[in-house]
């Protein structure tokens, strides 16, 4: 079959174990990113499966209808980015089951390290022939890390922040809260109380419309002196505009932020990219290679299971009495 792969911008997947289960079938790779639908439709014109990196390309009614031998759509994670109802519409099942990620909780956490180490002003200092001149750096043992969301990922850091000797919050939903209590964790009941509690703050939630912009500017200004944001989950969780405003007023003191509002993000005017009280990565927290294989391993068995009259994980179950037929 004839299969695209969107946004392998590392050139890694070839490479990955996991690709020999693909040995047979007509791979087209694209490293580069777009959304212009004319281009993919362009590009996708022949393709009978179309396996994608999270939600970063969206796949519109318009792109879809330009696909007219596409049957299958795999990734990994959440759908808010394809339309579903068009999908179904048009014969094209879609196939996402989330895996599980350790390399975002571990960027977490480095994230907190050199933000309280002042680990990259130090290397740049360094580089220019000074030494130790970028003001005392902090530990974390005995800190208050508030974490907000309990999924899988909030869980990692969670305990990590046990290990490291943090007393650790909890703030979701009631089954997080719940998952929390079990745990061991102590939990807050609002936002408020999560954020007098934080000395770092980990955002490990889903974006959706109802927790867009759930951190506010008023919410960012009540933070505690001294304290660290870190943003490993979506940028669009933060009020617009709130987080510079925020560092700019020294609430909170710092942030580690490896997500945008539009990625790539390659606005080297970005003020978050120019304020000292700030890292920044390239979201970067599950772009790791075991992952990555972990990741396509996981599509590349449903795509196999798909052919083989065995439909795993279809996030509209209702197209599969309507499938298009293979071309």
């Amino acid at each position: 079959m004839k299969i695209a792969i969107l946004d392998d911008t590392y050139g890694v997947v070839r490479t990955l174990p996991s690709a020999s289960l693909m040995d047979g079938h007509e791979l087209s790779i694209w490293q580069d990113h777009t959304k212009d639908v004319d281009v993919l439709a362009q590009r996708l014109a022949d393709t009978e499966v179309l396996m994608l990196l999270r939600e970063r390309t969206p796949i519109p009614r318009a792109l879809l209808q330009r696909l007219p031998r596409l049957r299958l759509i795999t990734l990994n994670g959440v759908t808010p980015h394809i339309d579903l109802l068009a999908c179904t519409e048009l014969g094209v099942a879609v196939s996402t089951h989330s895996y599980v990620s350790t390399a975002t909780a571990e960027l977490t956490w480095a994230l907190m390290l050199m933000s309280l180490r002042r680990l990259p002003r130090e290397m740049d200092s360094l580089k220019q022939g000074h030494w130790q001149c970028a003001g005392m750096g902090q530990g974390l043992r005995g800190k208050n890390l508030g974490i907000w969301g309990y999924g899988q990922i909030g869980q990692q850091v969670a305990q990590f922040g046990r290990v490291f000797g943090m007393q650790v919050g909890v703030f979701s939903r009631e089954a997080g809260l719940a998952k929390a209590r079990a745990d061991g964790f102590a939990t807050f009941g609002d936002k408020a109380a999560l954020l007098a509690h934080s000395d770092v703050l980990s955002l490990h939630v889903r974006l959706a419309p109802q927790t867009q912009g759930c951190l506010t500017y008023a919410d960012l200004c009540s933070m505690k002196p001294g304290s660290l944001l870190v943003n490993t989950s979506r940028a669009r969780l933060i009020e617009d505009g709130a987080l510079v405003r925020a560092l700019a007023q020294g609430r909170p003191a710092m942030a580690a932020i490896d997500v945008f509002e539009e990625e790539p993000m390659r606005d080297t005017d970005h003020p978050l990219l120019h304020m000292d009280n700030v890292i920044c990565t390239p979201h970067l927290g599950y772009v790791e290679l075991n992952q990555y294989d972990g990741m396509y391993r996981d599509q590349f068995e449903r795509f196999l299971a798909f052919i083989d009259g065995r439909p795993r994980h279809i996030a509209n179950p209702e197209v599969l009495t309507r499938l298009r037929a293979p071309a």
